[in-house]
């Protein structure tokens, strides 16, 4: 039941509990009323009155039934006020009746209008972005209780714009400082492995240096596309996720001939709205995981139905360490040997989010894992 509907019925409800009040109020005094009081009307019982209406007051001697003109109605006291208290009553049970409808629908208008503020700051909320912080809803009218509300949201999303801002611009100055000493260090390491007259140590050494480097270099870019992902999206455009797949199966080629893993692809055409380079970013990390974490002679089912399904047939997972894998630098104990940076399925997750979608994961029931991943499909379609 929406909250109009429950103010709608509150205000029908105080209204009637007022409305039976009021005749129960009315009936009571309507009790104490004496017909005499004010004089009693005696009326012939004929079609046509041949004698004109008689009021007997208070005070004046009785007349016998056996003296009043042939044809006349005598009505008591007692009659006039059970006739008139029970006409007053049904008179009011269909007043109230009436009364009760009109203020529904009043209630239902009145409510409409007090709430009206409330739909603003909600549609206005389902409207923001990470990336779209420029909604306001500046509510105007009289310094009430909902104006307060609008104001300190709007203050909110004052603050919370400031806050991206800075941030966006930690994430672009923390990418080029962090890059550039690294490249410098690999210069610097190749340059020096290129003099022939290097020692094997030191040449070993370098090597080592330069896989240090690597790992580091992975590890920066991993934490800058998180970074990326859990912001939003700063544009969108029309992508097919099959033909993501297929680009992405074709330059993992290379890691599954060396680590002997096949691929079994399955798709069919899927259009997505969001951000081709996290997509592909997503993709990317769904298989490269599936074949570091196989075994050799494995295999990587990629099926793309209803959603993205990635399957492989690594060791065996334990159910409880599924959830763990979602968040960053969690890894299993035989996995911290690979060349993986625990940053994989925390880039996966968080980019389907950001394309308000999901990915879930569960134990391969022959040894590996199952990841799923759904991003909402558009309706949009190429011409064929």
């Amino acid at each position: 039941m929406t909250l109009r509907t429950r103010l709608t019925a509150w205000y029908a409800g105080v209204f009637l509990i007022a409305g039976i009040a009021l005749i129960a109020l009315n009936y009571w005094l309507l009790a104490d009323w004496d017909p005499l009081a004010g004089g009693m009307t005696l009326q012939r019982a004929t079609s046509v009155p041949t004698e004109p209406m008689a009021t007997v007051y208070p005070g004046y001697a009785a007349v016998e039934a056996a003296q009043l003109p042939a044809g006349t109605l005598v009505v008591t006291a007692d009659q006039v006020k059970a006739d008139t208290m029970s006409t007053v009553l049904w008179q009011s049970i269909i007043a109230l009746l009436v009364a009760a409808v009109i203020a529904v629908w009043l209630g239902w208008v009145v409510a409409g209008r007090v709430l009206a503020p409330l739909h603003s700051i909600t549609s206005t909320a389902h409207r923001l972005e990470a990336e779209r912080l420029d909604q306001r809803i500046e509510l105007d009218g009289p310094p009430d209780e909902l104006k307060e509300l609008a104001d300190t949201f709007d203050g909110m999303l004052d603050r919370l714009a400031s806050s991206f801002d800075s941030q966006k611009r930690f994430v672009a100055n923390a990418s080029h400082e962090l890059r550039t000493p690294l490249a410098v260090q690999r210069t610097l390491i190749e340059v020096a492995m290129a003099d022939p007259n290097v020692h094997d140590e030191t040449r070993r050494l370098g090597r080592h240096l330069l896989d240090t480097n690597e790992r580091s270099e992975k590890l920066i870019d991993g934490l800058l596309m998180l970074a990326k992902s859990d912001r939003g999206l700063t544009s969108r455009e029309l992508v097919w996720l099959d033909e993501v797949i297929d680009d992405e199966v074709e330059s993992c080629a290379a890691l599954a001939a060396e680590k002997n893993v096949t691929f079994a692809v399955q798709t069919r055409r899927y259009l997505v709205d969001g951000d081709p380079v996290l997509l592909a970013q997503l993709v990317g990390n769904l298989l490269r995981n599936a074949v570091l974490y196989n075994k050799p002679g494995g295999s990587v089912s990629v099926r793309l139905d209803q959603e993205l399904v990635v399957t492989n047939t690594g060791p065996t997972v334990p159910a409880q360490a599924v959830p763990g894998l979602f968040e960053p630098f969690r890894r299993l104990r035989d996995r911290t040997g690979t060349a993986g940076s625990g940053l994989g399925l925390s880039i996966v997750q968080s980019v389907a989010k950001a394309h308000q979608g999901w990915a879930l994961a569960r134990p391969n029931g022959g040894g590996g894992l199952v990841v799923q991943v759904n991003l909402p499909e558009t309706g949009v379609r190429q011409a064929s």
